[in-house]
């Protein structure tokens, strides 16, 4: 059985006891999160649009992290114009407790 579910406004295929990372939630580690199910496929059949609606996927707040840094280089050819900076994403990683059609 997995799920697709949508968190920040990105999608994620999901299975019970897999660890995603997400966008950063505010919740704290050890506290359980339910995500909004757009797609749930079972042995029994496909369940979407509303029928999926009322599934549920619960996680639960595993760490709080960020992801490595990225450089961003900026220039403009023949002005001796330079700049780099540095971004670290924060993400929230969640382990999927339950899908529960």
């Amino acid at each position: 059985m997995y799920a697709i579910v949508e968190s920040g406004g990105k999608q994620y295929k999901v299975e019970q006891d897999m660890l995603v990372k997400v966008e950063k939630l505010d919740a704290n580690v050890g506290d359980t999160v339910e995500l909004k199910a757009l797609l749930v496929a079972s042995e029994d059949g496909t369940l979407t649009g509303a029928d999926a609606a009322g599934a549920k996927v619960t996680a639960v707040v595993n760490a709080q992290g960020k992801f490595p840094k990225v450089l961003v280089f900026h220039y403009k050819a023949k002005k001796q114009i330079r700049k780099r900076q540095g971004h670290r994403q924060p993400y929230t990683e969640l382990r999927i407790v339950s899908i529960e059609a």
